[in-house]
């Protein structure tokens, strides 16, 4: 296993981007700054943010955008399925690009901490894969959370 991901390929990043700009304007929604902006931070990052996180980037690089409205297209984002909704322990919804070729990450959770980090396993895929084939099911989605405590907070400097 791979203790991080290795980041979705800009590539991807910008496909992403124009497939839910793309899918907004064809959902009847205009594509308005406020949510251009937020699609656009959510393509730079390799891993979740909850809408607090996201609003504090947008604020840090001078793209102001209210948290309200960074909520409202998250819901919409959602909604159209182009985001992937995680509620970890705690109560805060985090939430990344639903890339359109499939690519995902899984996730690592420190329990003291609260960091999340992401990682990638192909024998975890093509476990999910084998178990589906065997059980004939068509799995639609999955996610895969461990949870435990990340190298600084075992250290005690955390």
């Amino acid at each position: 296993m791979t203790s991080t991901d290795e980041g979705h390929p800009a590539a991807l990043r910008r496909d992403w981007v124009d497939h839910a700009i793309t899918r907004i304007s064809d959902a009847g929604h205009r594509s308005g700054a406020a949510r251009r902006r937020v699609i656009g931070a959510l393509a730079e990052h390799d891993c979740c943010l909850s809408a607090q996180e996201l609003h504090d980037h947008l604020k840090a690089d001078g793209r102001s955008v209210g948290i309200a409205s960074v909520y409202r297209v998250l819901e919409l984002l959602a909604g159209l399925h182009l985001v992937q909704r995680f509620d970890f322990d705690g109560g805060t919804s985090r939430y990344e690009p639903a890339l359109p070729d499939g690519h995902h990450h899984h996730h690592l959770i420190c329990t003291t901490c609260g960091d999340v980090s992401p990682f990638h396993d192909e024998g975890i895929e093509r476990a999910i894969a084998g178990a589906a084939d065997a059980a004939d099911y068509a799995v639609d989605d999955h996610d895969i959370v461990l949870r435990g405590r990340c190298p600084a907070c075992r250290s005690g400097v955390g």
